[in-house]
């Protein structure tokens, strides 16, 4: 029997063709391309794309760079990335083509795509610590996502099900759901009588916010400075909400903490925010900086002893934290991110959108 099928069409015919919103200019808007659908060899899987997340990291990939601060970048270009590039690095299908060696999927079976892929070789790999590579193969940032119509997966192994999860919400799972799921677990042994504050009620801040209660015992204060997402985060199930850019807050903060909140997830990582999450930090405690805006701040290091603080950065999260965080949702533990649906096609205006931070909750490119 031919395994190599997709929806019954041979793979062999040149003229089959998939729709894909690549970056051809850097920062310039997507352009709709036609590639060859690929054929899947060895281990890989073919996925339908169904529905793929926009990730506000998406935007840096899009300019071609990271903001290091004081005038430094680190270029995607430097590092290798080729244009034109396909992004997409939380994407959910269907699976309609296998590799003659692929196996633990059928066809027709509906997986996320875990993105955090490493290269399998290299010695951190081999020890199971692939999120660490330094050489990834990262689906949507190193190898073409699920910005397009199909994507090919280099193995089964990273197709995660999510039968009993909302599609488009499943969508934001991989990256937004386990970014701020392995972002709290960091702060799992705070107790209950201390706070954590949390800056940023953007997409991923929000994510945070909905399964903030499912991970942690502490209280939980949100802080924006948008009053609209402010009130997005108390619907979602924080405590209390702030205005981080309130005249006097860092003195209210600490005032009404008893010294300041014992765990800060900076979901900004901008220098006003990180700044601001450092100043209110109750001694002893813990920051963990997850944003990527970018920049640099100033940083008196004698207060790192004098404050016994730690400082801890949080990237996106293991395969495992994307089955942990599916079991919370699917036991009812999780208030989903509110999502905003655009069809595939829409690509190139919904990052744009997502930059202009016009609209509160998680775009999602849905292609059915």
């Amino acid at each position: 029997m031919q395994r190599q099928v997709i929806l019954h069409l041979s793979l062999d015919e040149k003229e089959f063709k998939l729709k894909a919103y690549q970056i051809t200019k850097w920062g310039e808007m997507l352009e709709e391309n036609e590639v060859p659908i690929p054929k899947p060899t060895g281990t890989e899987v073919l996925i339908k794309i169904r529905a793929s997340g926009i990730c506000h990291s998406d935007i840096h990939i899009w300019d071609g760079y990271f903001d290091l601060g004081s005038g430094k970048r680190i270029t995607l270009e430097e590092r290798g990335l080729k244009l034109p590039f396909t992004m997409g690095h939380e994407p959910v299908g269907e699976v309609v083509a296998l590799g003659p060696e692929a196996t633990g999927v059928g066809i027709g079976d509906r997986r996320i795509v875990y993105p955090w892929i490493g290269c399998g070789i290299c010695k951190v790999c081999k020890n199971g610590d692939e999120l660490l590579c330094n050489d990834p193969i990262t689906v949507g940032t190193r190898r073409d996502g699920g910005y397009a119509e199909y994507l090919l997966a280099p193995h089964a192994k990273y197709l995660v099900s999510y039968d009993g999860v909302d599609e488009a919400f499943a969508a934001t799972a991989a990256c937004s759901g386990i970014t701020a799921y392995s972002a709290l677990k960091k702060l799992k042994h705070l107790k209950s009588d201390q706070t954590v504050l949390i800056i940023g009620a953007g997409g991923v801040g929000l994510a945070a916010v909905g399964m903030a209660k499912a991970v942690l015992k502490s209280r939980i204060i949100v802080a924006d400075v948008d009053p609209l997402k402010r009130e997005a985060a108390l619907k979602a199930g924080a405590d209390e909400v702030i205005d981080n850019g309130k005249p006097g807050i860092i003195e209210e903060l600490l005032k009404e903490t008893d010294g300041g909140p014992y765990g800060v997830v900076d979901f900004v990582g901008a220098p006003a925010t990180c700044s601001f999450g450092f100043q209110v930090l109750a001694k002893g405690g813990t920051l963990v900086v997850v944003g990527l805006y970018g920049g640099s701040m100033d940083l008196s290091l004698s207060m790192l002893p004098l404050k016994v603080v730690n400082i801890v950065g949080s990237y996106v999260g293991t395969q495992q934290d994307l089955v942990e965080l599916l079991d919370l949702v699917k036991q009812g533990h999780v208030t989903p991110v509110p999502i905003i649906k655009r069809q595939l096609s829409e690509a190139p205006i919904a990052i744009q959108d997502l930059r202009s931070g016009k609209d509160i909750g998680r775009y999602v490119l849905i292609n059915y």
